[in-house]
C-alpha cells in the first residue's frame, strides 16, 4: 500500500491546529497582541532573540553586553503575566513538536543509527 506522505503531513498540520495546546497558544498570543504594552514588550524581546540568533548563525561573536541585555529582557517578559503564560504555552507546543519530530525520524534512526 502506497502512502502519500504529504497528505499525512497536511493531516498532521490540521490536527495540530485543532489541538487544545495550539488553541491555547493562539488564544494567549492574541491576548498579548491585544494589549499594547505587552505586545511592545514581547516584540522587543523577540527582536533581541532574533538578532542574537542571526549573529550566532553568521558565526559572529555575541558580546557580554548583548547577553546581559537578553537576560534582562527575558526576566522582564517573564514577569508580565500574559507574556509569561504565552511563553509557557510556547514551551509546551515546542515539546510536542519535538516529540513529533522524534516519532517522524524514528525510521531513519533505525535505518542509519542515531542521526542526531
Amino acid at each position: 500500500m502506497s502512502v502519500n506522505l504529504y497528505d499525512v503531513a497536511y493531516n498532521l498540520e490540521k490536527s495540530l491546529r485543532e489541538s487544545n495546546e495550539y488553541q491555547e497558544l493562539k488564544r494567549l498570543y492574541d491576548e498579548v497582541n491585544a494589549d499594547e504594552s505587552a505586545k511592545r514588550m514581547f516584540d522587543n524581546f523577540r527582536d533581541i532573540q532574533l538578532n542574537l540568533q542571526q549573529k550566532q548563525m553568521a558565526g559572529e561573536e555575541i558580546t557580554q553586553e548583548e547577553v546581559e541585555q537578553a537576560q534582562k529582557s527575558v526576566a522582564l517578559v517573564q514577569q508580565h503575566d500574559k507574556i509569561g503564560k504565552l511563553m509557557e504555552a510556547e514551551q509546551r507546543m515546542s515539546m510536542i513538536v519535538g516529540e513529533l519530530n522524534k516519532i517522524i525520524m524514528k525510521p531513519l534512526e533505525e535505518l542509519y543509527g542515531n542521526v542526531e
